[in-house]
C-alpha cells in the first residue's frame, strides 16, 4: 500500500490561511484522529485540530473531505485550512508526520498521483504545470485549454483514427472472403493516412505559436563593449538590472529580464560585448552571447553614434547567426525619438531612441509589442506547447509518411508503420511506456502540488 503523503499546498508563511493537503488510504483516519470526527465528502466543516497523542490544540481550521476516486489524486484526500502563521503549520506538519505511514509529499506528488490513477494525462499535467508558472495573460489562456485536456483530446482521436485504420487492414487480410468486409479497404486507408498526416503537419507548423507563447519570446541585445546595452537593458525593464560603467566589458555574463508586453511574454537578454579579447572570464562571456544570439527571435543590435553602421552590424551578425532572425540596431545614446525605419532588405530595423528616460523608450517598445503580437498568434485551438511534444509528432509524421509511400510493400508492413505512428501519440498522452518520462515531467512542480 502507498504511503499516505501531506504538504503545504498554499503559499509561503506567513499568510491569512495556510492549505494543508493530505492524501492516500490514511487520510480517513488521519482526519478522525485529529478533528474526533470525518465530515461529509465536499462539506466544509469548521472543527478543532488536536495532537491525538497530547490532546493540545493545535488550531480550528475549516476541514474538506473528499472520498476517492471523487478527488484530484483519485485517493481519499483532506484539505485543512489552518491560520497561516509559521508555528500553526509548523504544528500541524509535526503531528501529521508522526502517523504511520505518513511521510511528507515530493515535488509534484499529488499530480503524480492523479496521472496515475487516470485522472489527468501528461498533456493535461504539464497544462498545470504551465498555469503555474504562467506570468502572462496570454499564457494563462493557453495553459487553461491544454489542462482542461483539448490537447490530449486531439492527440487520441489522431490515435483512435490510426487504430481504425489498422482494424480496417487487418480486416482485410482476415476476412477478405466474408460479404460484410467492404473491397479494396486498404486503399480507402492509405488516403486516410495521407490526409492525417497533411493535418498533424499543418498541427506543427502552427504550434510554433505555442512553444513560443509557453516560453516566451527570445530578444537579446548585442553588439561592441560599451555600446549601451545595458542601458538599453535598464531602460527597458524600467529598472536598474544591470551594472552600467563607462568602462568596456563590464558585462561578463547573460542577464535576463522577463516582460509581459501587452499579455505576451518576451525575455530581454543583455550580453557581453562582442570584440577580440585575450581575458579567459571575457572570452566565455563572448561565447555564451553568440550562443544566445543563436536561439534569439530577435536581436536588437546596440550602437552609438558614429558607431558600427547598419551594414557593419549585419555583417559582424551574419558570420554566426542562423539566416531569418530579425535584426534591429538601437541607437542607445541620443536624445531624440524616431518611429521605426525598416531598409530594404527587410531584415534590419533602425530604431533611434533616448535611454535616459522612459519616453525616449516609446518608440522601441511599441515596436516590440507588435513584433511579439504578429510572431505569436494566440489561436483558440489547441496547440503544441513543448519540444516533447514536437519530437513524438515528429516520429508519427515519419511512420505516416513511410506507411503512405510504401505502397511496393505488403500491406502487413505498412500497417507496421501506422502502429509505430499510434504508439508515438500515445506516448504524448502518456498511455504508452513513458516510465522514463515521469521523474523529469514532474521534477519542476512546487511541493503541494
Amino acid at each position: 500500500m502507498a504511503d499516505t503523503i501531506f504538504a503545504l499546498s498554499s503559499g509561503a508563511v506567513p499568510s491569512g490561511v495556510a492549505v494543508i493537503r493530505v492524501s492516500g488510504a490514511g487520510t480517513e483516519e488521519i482526519v478522525r484522529s485529529l478533528c474526533g470526527t470525518v465530515p461529509e465528502p465536499r462539506v466544509a466543516s469548521l472543527l478543532k485540530l488536536r495532537d491525538p497523542l497530547s490532546g493540545n490544540l493545535l488550531d480550528e481550521a475549516l476541514v474538506l473531505f473528499f472520498k476517492g476516486p471523487r478527488s484530484f489524486t483519485g485517493e481519499d484526500v483532506a484539505e485543512l485550512h489552518c491560520h497561516g502563521g509559521r508555528a500553526v503549520v509548523s504544528g500541524v506538519l509535526s503531528v501529521l508526520g508522526q502517523f504511520e505511514n505518513c511521510r511528507p509529499a515530493e515535488a509534484g506528488e499529488f499530480t503524480r498521483r492523479a496521472f496515475d490513477a487516470g485522472r489527468m494525462d501528461l498533456t493535461e499535467v504539464e497544462g498545470l504545470a504551465d498555469l503555474i508558472a504562467a506570468e502572462t495573460e496570454s499564457q494563462r489562456k493557453q495553459a487553461i485549454r491544454q489542462m482542461g485536456g483539448a490537447l490530449g483530446q486531439l492527440y487520441e482521436n489522431w490515435r483512435k483514427r490510426l487504430i481504425h485504420m489498422r482494424a480496417m487492414i487487418e480486416a482485410d487480410f482476415d476476412f477478405a472472403d466474408e460479404e460484410d468486409v467492404p473491397g479494396s479497404v486498404s486503399d480507402q486507408v492509405w488516403g486516410q493516412a495521407s490526409d492525417l498526416h497533411d493535418e498533424i503537419a499543418d498541427h506543427l507548423i502552427r504550434s510554433r505559436s505555442g512553444e513560443r507563447l509557453r516560453s516566451g519570446l527570445q530578444v537579446v541585445l548585442m553588439g561592441a563593449p560599451n555600446a549601451g546595452k545595458s542601458s538599453l537593458l535598464n531602460a527597458i525593464a524600467g529598472r536598474d538590472v544591470a551594472i552600467v560603467t563607462e568602462e568596456a566589458g563590464t558585462t561578463r555574463d547573460v542577464i535576463e529580464v522577463h516582460l509581459d508586453l501587452a499579455g505576451y511574454p518576451v525575455t530581454l537578454v543583455d550580453t557581453a560585448g562582442l570584440r577580440e579579447t585575450d581575458g579567459i572570464v571575457e572570452r566565455e562571456g563572448i561565447r555564451r552571447a553568440e550562443a544566445k544570439g543563436r536561439e534569439a527571435d530577435l536581436i536588437l543590435w546596440a550602437v552609438e553614434p558614429n558607431g558600427v553602421s547598419l551594414k557593419e552590424a549585419s555583417s559582424a551578425l551574419a558570420a554566426y547567426l542562423p539566416n531569418g532572425v530579425p535584426v534591429w540596431t538601437v541607437n542607445t545614446k541620443q536624445d531624440f525619438e524616431t518611429l521605426p525605419k525598416q531598409d530594404s532588405s527587410g531584415t534590419i530595423v533602425e530604431i533611434s531612441c533616448s535611454t535616459r528616460s522612459q519616453g525616449g523608450m516609446a518608440p522601441l517598445l511599441g515596436q516590440l509589442t507588435r513584433f511579439a503580437e504578429e510572431t505569436i498568434s494566440v489561436s483558440e485551438s489547441p496547440l503544441a506547447t513543448r519540444e516533447r511534444h514536437r519530437h513524438y509528432l515528429t516520429d508519427c509524421l515519419a511512420g505516416l509518411r513511410t506507411a503512405v509511400d510504401s505502397d511496393h510493400l505488403p500491406g502487413e508492413l505498412r500497417a507496421e508503420d501506422l502502429r509505430r505512428a499510434a504508439d508515438a501519440l500515445g506516448r504524448i498522452t502518456g498511455r504508452i511506456d513513458v516510465e522514463d518520462l515521469l521523474d523529469v515531467i514532474f521534477r519542476d512542480f512546487c511541493i503541494g502540488k
